[in-house]
């Protein structure tokens, strides 16, 4: 990846609607160019999707937390992939420390989220869960390429 990929990358990043003609001109290259290598970085899964960026308290899901989870019997991305499955769940990672692993979510209100908690301290091999509330976001934002 040189750098007109990553110019490339980051145009789409603060706005994934632009075309390649947009992005071309942008740079000072081809239209050909811009398309040949959006379509490499698609084979190569660098670019993985095009999406839309909400803001989930405007669509109505006021909370939001951080929930660490421990695992046992290694398990783990069994746990994993059915605590993904939920569609108020938007991450999910492995993490070291004292828990194996932390989810994002959020929900509409305090009694989604206590469902989905107990819910998932029902789970074969969920040991232990702790959730923190997000009080304020100061940034969430896509982490340019350099």
């Amino acid at each position: 990846m040189d750098e007109t990929d990553k110019k490339i990358l980051n145009l789409l990043l603060e706005n994934s609607k632009l075309s390649y003609r947009k992005i071309a001109q942008r740079l000072g290259i081809s239209t050909a160019t811009v398309m040949n290598r959006v379509n490499a970085l698609k084979k190569e899964s660098i670019i993985k999707k095009y999406t839309a960026r909400l803001d989930y308290e405007k669509a109505g899901y006021d909370i939001s937390v951080m929930i660490d989870v421990r695992v046992s019997k290694g398990k783990l991305l069994e746990v994993e992939n059915h605590i993904a499955s939920f569609p108020s769940v938007s991450a999910v990672y492995d993490t070291t420390g004292h828990f194996d692993a932390v989810i994002l979510a959020s929900f509409k209100n305090r009694k989604n989220l206590d469902e989905f908690l107990k819910k998932i301290q029902t789970f074969d091999f969920v040991e232990h869960t702790e959730t923190r509330l997000i009080l304020n976001k100061v940034k969430e934002d896509f982490i340019k390429v350099g």
